[in-house]
């Protein structure tokens, strides 16, 4: 099974090093690594050349966000699943994608995802906060649960076929889709119930007050776009993440 990582970046100089490395160190044999570089003003492309390897392309031009640069990336891929590495994150182990590949294979679900660490920006030893996701169920959508995104695996004829993320979401489009692509689109999941991804703190979404209160906003425009629910579902998701930060 070949696997397309796509890396959606921009101006991340400092990181984008470290997320090519390990989708180039991982022990799956399949695998390409699309790099879509919304033309950064800083090092990011030279730090991205300078890793350049026979399994990597690499895309670099003005776009409209990061939903747009992958979008970008999945049209752009040949695998039969996609997978991403946003360039603030690396993967647990070099088993990552061996694993994910047999779990499509042992199930034939059309998407696979496993658990995520928050790690500190300055030490990512340093495990922040936990997401554990647990088995998936249709009704859980409903009580504003999700798979994290960068531990999701989707067959690229799915994503094709149901459509890829909403650019008219600036920062949702990824639970947007998500809802949209397991409630309405009734596709199956395959839970790892492991760590796959290491995700640096800091995100796009919580950064601010602002972009907390976007997101909120986004979070119930889709639930409602999808019908999964409302104003409910939005207070389960935010008062599910509070477990996350009880870490061990």
């Amino acid at each position: 099974m070949k696997l397309s990582i796509i890396t959606a970046v921009y101006n991340r100089e400092s990181t984008v090093a470290q997320a090519i490395a390990s989708v180039a160190t991982q022990g799956h044999g399949k695998v390409e690594h699309l790099i879509v570089d919304g033309a950064s003003t800083d090092a990011t492309l030279s730090e991205v050349r300078r890793l350049d390897h026979s399994g990597m392309r690499v895309i670099s031009e003005p776009d409209r966000g990061i939903y747009d640069a992958l979008n970008k990336g999945i049209r752009a891929a040949t695998g039969e699943v996609v997978g991403l590495m946003h360039s603030d994150d690396f993967f647990a182990n070099d088993r990552v994608l061996e694993k994910v590949a047999q779990a499509f294979s042992a199930t034939g679900a059309d998407a696979v995802y496993g658990d995520l660490d928050y790690v500190s920006a300055e030490d990512t030893s340093k495990v922040i906060r936990q997401w554990r996701s647990g088995e998936f169920a249709p009704q859980r959508l409903a009580r504003g649960w999700m798979p994290p995104h960068p531990t999701l695996f989707v067959r690229r004829e799915a994503m094709l076929r149901l459509g890829l993320y909403n650019i008219d979401y600036r920062i949702a489009a990824d639970y947007e889709a998500i809802l949209r692509w397991f409630g309405k689109g009734g596709l199956s999941l395959t839970y790892i119930p492991e760590v796959l991804v290491k995700m640096r703190v800091g995100g796009e979404s919580n950064r601010s007050l602002g972009r907390i209160i976007l997101k909120s906003r986004e979070d119930y425009r889709a639930l409602r776009s999808t019908g999964v629910g409302g104003v409910r579902a939005l207070a389960w998701k935010n008062l599910s993440k509070l477990p996350q930060f009880l870490t061990k």
